[in-house]
C-alpha cells in the first residue's frame, strides 16, 4: 500500500524526533526543543507520511513574506527510502507552498550528502550558493532551490 500523506498532530511529535535522530548525525540532528521551535515558526507545517499506519517520514516547511517557501527538514527512516516516500513528501510540501502563494521553495543540504543532491536534482532543484560551514560549524551547505509552477 503507497504512503499516505497527512498533516501531523502532536501525539507524533515524539515519533518525528526520534525519525530525526535516525535520519541525521549527533549534530546536525535537531534536538527535541529545535524541532519543536521549527514546527511551531510562523507559517510553518509539518506533513507526515504513514505506511500501514507507521509514520516512514515527514516535512516541515515554511512559507516566508514575498512568496518563498522553505523546506526546513525531509526526514525519511533509512528502510523507507527509495520507495517513493520522499518524493511523495516533497511534491506534497511544494503543493502546500503553492497553494499559499510561494512561487519559488529552498532548501540546504550539505555537501557531503551525494544521495540527498541527486534526490532534489531529480525534483528539479538546483544549487543557488554555498554555505560555509553551516553544520556543526564544518561542514558546508548547499543552498539548492526551484522555480514552483
Amino acid at each position: 500500500m503507497p504512503a499516505r500523506i497527512r498533516e501531523s498532530q502532536p501525539e507524533d511529535f515524539k515519533e518525528l524526533w526520534r525519525i530525526d535522530q535516525q535520519c541525521f548525525a549527533p549534530g546536525i540532528s535537531y534536538s527535541q526543543r529545535e524541532l519543536a521551535h521549527y514546527m511551531a515558526r510562523r507559517g510553518a507545517f509539518t506533513l507526515v507520511a504513514e505506511e500501514d499506519g507507521l509514520i516512514a517520514g515527514f516535512v516541515v516547511g515554511q512559507r516566508h513574506g514575498k512568496g518563498i517557501g522553505h523546506i526546513i527538514t525531509i526526514d525519511v527512516l533509512p528502510e523507507a527510502r527509495r520507495s517513493g516516500v520522499g518524493s511523495l513528501l516533497i511534491e506534497a510540501s511544494e503543493q502546500r507552498l503553492r497553494g499559499e502563494g510561494c512561487d519559488s521553495v529552498y532548501l540546504e543540504t550539505a555537501v557531503d550528502n551525494p544521495a540527498a543532491l541527486m534526490f532534489y536534482k531529480r525534483h528539479g532543484y538546483h544549487v543557488l550558493r554555498t554555505i560555509p560551514r553551516y553544520y556543526m560549524n564544518q561542514i558546508d551547505a548547499l543552498v539548492m532551490g526551484k522555480k514552483l509552477e
